[in-house]
């Protein structure tokens, strides 16, 4: 089967980004983090809606909870959202905001726990990145990152990946199951030979790493060893994040920046868009809500 990229609807996300798809609903979720807003398409029937969290959010990334709504990471910190109401619950800024900090990426762990980073808006090496429990206590699992982005766990849970935009850097780390706990940080892979930043991330059923590049408009898929499998091709040039999804878990969803971010980035007609693609004869892995 050929490959194929498809842009779906015309949206044009200021930063597209946090693509999760939901098993339980059979639907794609997204944000546009610097509109505040959250989006949910059936795409069997192409239903769509969309929720504005609220006034001077910016939303890093956000995860389905259990027993409904969604736990966001925003710039006021950890907060729960009531899709029928549209109300905001604040939970805590861990350890208190620094200067010029904000939380950005985050995804859920195989035991509903949400691991979730910040980043720094002048690219100071500063950024800290925390574990949420179910009961809401939020334990700091490390430090010195400048953008933490694309978390996301190898199919055993035993690894924990994630990327430090700002040094074109994908980290592993190993992951205690039981405990949360994080342990034993390495390079798992350097991009700039690819000519992109690693930004969001996915993980496939056999524990392959699938990266967005952005800046390079390319896909990259690497081994759990930090080998390049694959680059693909893809329209967006600011590609930022990678999620599998479909009735068989076989598609891949990309999200994209659109914005020019303050003259940091040059988009192209392409990027804002969410996209799919097909063919790629690859599975991914189910992802757990956060069970608070």
């Amino acid at each position: 089967m050929a490959v194929t990229i498809d842009r779906i609807g015309n949206s044009k996300d200021q930063i597209g980004e946090g693509p999760v798809w939901d098993c339980a609903e059979g639907v794609l979720y997204r944000i546009d983090a610097e509109r505040g807003e959250i989006f949910r398409l059936d795409p069997a029937s192409g239903a769509a809606r969309s929720w504005t969290v609220a006034p001077a959010r910016h939303v890093g990334s956000f995860a389905l909870r259990k027993g409904g709504g969604a736990l966001l990471a925003t710039n006021h910190g950890l907060e729960l959202f009531d899709f029928e109401s549209g109300r905001l619950s604040p939970i805590d800024y861990p350890e208190g905001k620094l200067p010029h900090t904000r939380f950005n990426d985050g995804k859920v762990d195989a035991r509903g726990r949400f691991v979730v980073g910040e980043i720094n808006l002048k690219g100071e090496t500063i950024g800290r990145f925390y574990r949420l429990d179910p009961d809401l206590k939020c334990t700091r699992l490390g430090a010195g990152v400048a953008c933490f982005n694309g978390p996301c766990f190898s199919p055993d849970g035993r690894t924990l990946y994630f990327s430090d935009t700002t040094v074109d850097t994908i980290f592993a780390c190993d992951y205690d199951v039981d405990s949360g706990a994080v342990s034993n940080r390495r390079v798992l892979v350097k991009t700039t030979e690819l000519g992109g930043s690693p930004d969001g991330c996915t993980v496939d059923a056999e524990g392959r790493v699938w990266s967005a590049l952005v800046r390079s408009g390319q896909v990259g898929c690497f081994t759990p060893e930090g080998k390049v499998e694959r680059l693909i091709k893809v329209p967006p040039k600011h590609v930022s994040s990678t999620m599998f999804g479909g009735p068989n878990l076989d598609q891949l969803y990309i999200t994209s920046i659109g914005s020019a971010l303050g003259g940091m980035l040059q988009p192209n007609e392409a990027d804002g868009g969410l996209y799919v693609i097909r063919g790629l004869g690859v599975k991914g892995k189910p992802e757990p809500r956060f069970a608070g």
